[in-house]
């Protein structure tokens, strides 16, 4: 139940539970404080939209999906924006898989202040792996898994305007942050909020197969052809690690994105020797100089695609590129769509 007749903190409580037949893939959803509740409330209405339709069906057939609110303490949770979940104490025995949410806003970012506040949290995440619960978690909520130390030498995903604080912070983890699911056995992760969503639908496909996947999809509007976070990255968005090397070479290519850049050049402009460029450049921006002017390349023609009337072979010029045919295929590489696709979905309205 939402909300009451004086405007105060929602309470949502757990749905009745169906009984743990064999087919009955049994859910955990994560609940901790300041998590943000949507997390956890979309993929309660996931599930059970999955068992109505299982249901319409086949009426006889046990539901395919049981979920439970469950958290380290037990009991009433205060989420993110005053939304209360009365939870259980979680039981590893209990539950086949475990949803993890994100961080609320209420947390200044995945930091190590955070993560002591979650302490009992990350053991929880520990506790499970052990048991072989499996792990599904998106957004920021990937952090904990990662500070668990459950996602090293795995492959993963996570926020995209959150992939260079998790680079610097997990150097052991294969990120692949352009991905909105990556599925590693146990362990399965997804990127910015809504993807939420589609990690759910993920796991739906797997334990009943993609047709009911696919009809859920449909029922909630979610778009399958979206299966990468790169068309809507942001430099400007993206939360990283600052310092006074980072921002100077920055800072230094902003500048000259329409001019030949040399790798000798910015070394000179930081004062440090070339093979101290692509040492400290790697574990900044994790990526080579020529990488990275390439994605601020394709960022100033996301924002002239977006803000201006001008022609592909003009925005390719403004960019400091002379091959139109050889930007595109970058852009494309960078973005997973097409100049014209970019433009037609982003564009600022009335242009």
């Amino acid at each position: 139940m939402y909300g009451n007749n004086h405007g105060a903190d929602a309470m949502l409580h757990p749905p009745v539970t169906t009984a743990n037949t064999p087919s009955t893939t049994r859910i955990g959803a994560l609940v901790f404080e300041d998590c943000l509740a949507s997390s956890v409330t979309e993929s309660m209405d996931i599930f059970r939209v999955a068992n109505k339709l299982t249901h319409l069906r086949r009426p006889g057939d046990a539901p395919p999906y049981s979920v439970i609110a469950t958290s380290a303490k037990g009991g009433l949770i205060r989420a993110a924006h005053g939304v209360h979940f009365e939870t259980v104490i979680f039981d590893p025995s209990a539950f086949d898989v475990l949803i993890v949410p994100g961080l609320g806003l209420h947390y200044s970012g995945p930091s190590q202040q955070n993560f002591q506040r979650l302490g009992a949290e990350i053991d929880l995440l520990r506790i499970a792996a052990r048991a072989q619960v499996r792990l599904a978690a998106a957004c920021s909520g990937t952090f904990l898994l990662a500070e668990a130390g459950l996602l090293d030498g795995l492959a993963a995903t996570t926020s995209w305007w959150l992939a260079a604080s998790f680079r610097h912070q997990y150097p052991n983890v294969n990120l692949t942050a352009d991905d909105i699911v990556v599925d590693s056995g146990k362990v399965m992760t997804a990127g910015a909020a809504t993807s939420f969503v589609q990690m759910c639908l993920a796991l739906i496909a797997q334990s009943v197969g993609q047709d009911m996947a696919d009809n859920i999809g449909r029922l909630m509007l979610v778009d399958p052809s979206r299966q990468s976070q790169a068309p809507y990255v942001s430099r400007v968005l993206e939360q990283k690690p600052r310092h006074a090397f980072s921002e100077s070479a920055e800072l230094y290519l902003q500048r000259n994105l329409h001019a030949p850049i040399s790798v000798v050049a910015l070394a000179e402009h930081c004062k440090v020797s070339e093979r101290t460029l692509l040492r400290r450049f790697h574990e900044s921006f994790g990526a080579t100089p020529l990488e990275f002017v390439q994605k601020l390349r394709v960022e100033r023609a996301k924002a002239l695609l977006e803000q201006t009337k001008l022609t592909f072979d003009e925005v390719v010029e403004r960019c400091g590129y002379q091959d139109i045919s050889s930007f595109r295929r970058l852009f494309k590489n960078v973005t997973s769509i097409t100049p014209n696709s970019y433009r037609e979905r982003f564009r600022a309205r009335g242009r």
